[in-house]
């Protein structure tokens, strides 16, 4: 089923960080609510008007966090005769804005709510020590390998050994990416950041530096979506949903069919094919960046460039402000916040980006955005294509 302009993004709202902590010690159902809040008045709609509700985290685990759609909820005080609990990771998002695009459509809901949120810096609740050695981890935890940096640093490799792609073509996207996130005053790090630093920081997992990796952040988020009807009478304009899809190709990196293709290969093709547009004709584009290889492998997968062409693709800083290929503008997971799963705030930024609010950042006549995220251990994508009339 085609969901092209079923459905609109038409109200979105996060909430502020100080050093990539929640203020105040606010809790994760807190922090959602507040970004809920702001969505809907973002659309000048209120709580009564939500009829779906699209929910995925990490929080409240073992215990309530089971029932991410429930317990959230029941907070908020919203009964939905429509509820998705989607969980794959940081592409969960993109697949929800799909998920109600079709509900929308089918009539099973008007007014979706999707969120996410987490205080896991404040909690100091992340950690690289692996996932237990049970079911499919009893073939990579036992060997040490860390988790998740070990098996993105694994794919890095194989792609320079097959490719030759350098180090310094990895440094590239951190570098470009702080670029955006000093044009944003809610970017958690905004230092200048050159090549050299990216390469002289310490060696998390060879051959990922720390300015490989994103942060670890708190932060929460909020999208509404509607029916083309409701959308009419909103206080924005309409941010149309045009195209997605959604793939997985494993979950464990040892069962990784090729370490160089991600699942994006399926879902942006599916997305693309639906949205109706080419690749040349993507204004701004926001790639889920848990890592730097993430990004370079995404952009070969969704057909940007070649196989083995990522490093060229990326090098003199094309992605930066003022090149011609603007990706990730608040400042990406690398430098503006990476709360877990980042995914919603790739379509925030997106949206933003759309309706001409992201100022000294904005991208000039933006008029359609490609969002992909990326869940699990370059397990599972989603792909949204958007734009405004």
């Amino acid at each position: 089923m085609s969901i092209k302009n079923a459905a609109a993004i038409v109200g979105v709202g996060d909430v502020e960080l100080e050093k990539g902590k929640v203020k105040d010690g606010q809790s994760v159902l807190q922090i959602q609510a507040i970004a809920a809040k702001r969505a809907l008045e973002d659309a000048g709609l209120s709580k009564d008007d939500v009829d779906g509700i699209f929910v995925a985290g990490l929080w409240g685990l073992p215990g309530v966090g089971s029932f991410p759609s429930v317990i959230l909820s029941e907070y908020l005080g919203i009964q939905p005769k429509y509820t998705d609990s989607t969980q794959i990771g940081g592409s969960a998002f993109e697949a929800h804005v799909g998920h109600a695009a079709a509900a929308i459509k089918s009539g099973l809901c008007e007014v979706a709510l999707v969120l996410y949120g987490s205080t896991q810096r404040s909690e100091k609740s992340r950690t690289l020590a692996g996932r237990p050695p049970v079911l499919t981890a009893q073939y990579e935890t036992p060997f040490g390998l860390p988790s998740p940096a070990g098996s993105y640093a694994m794919a890095a490799a194989r792609h320079m050994h097959q490719y030759g792609t350098k180090p310094e073509h990895l440094a590239e996207i951190a570098v470009a990416t702080r670029k955006w996130a000093q044009l944003n005053p809610y970017a958690t790090m905004r230092d200048p950041l050159s090549i050299d630093d990216v390469l002289n920081s310490p060696m998390i997992s060879d051959p990922l530096h720390l300015l490989d990796c994103c942060l670890v952040t708190d932060g929460a988020g909020a999208l509404v979506i509607v029916s083309p009807e409701r959308a009419r009478d909103c206080r924005k304009k309409p941010v149309w949903i045009l195209g997605q899809g959604e793939s997985h190709s494993h979950w464990s990196i040892q069962a990784m069919p090729d370490l160089t293709v991600t699942s994006a290969a399926q879902s942006g093709k599916t997305a693309f094919e639906m949205a109706g547009v080419t690749h040349d004709e993507i204004d701004v584009v926001q790639i889920y960046d848990s890592f730097t290889i993430t990004v370079l492998l995404t952009l070969e997968s969704l057909g940007f460039c070649k196989p083995g062409e990522g490093g060229d693709f990326i090098s003199n800083q094309r992605t930066a402000p003022g090149g011609d290929f603007p990706m990730n503008t608040n400042g990406g997971g690398l430098s503006y916040a990476h709360p877990g799963m980042y995914g919603i705030f790739l379509l925030i930024e997106a949206v933003r980006q759309l309706r001409g609010e992201c100022g000294e950042r904005q991208v000039k006549d933006a008029k359609l955005s490609l969002v992909n995220g990326t869940g699990g251990t370059l397990s599972s994508t989603s792909v949204v294509i958007l734009g405004r009339d």
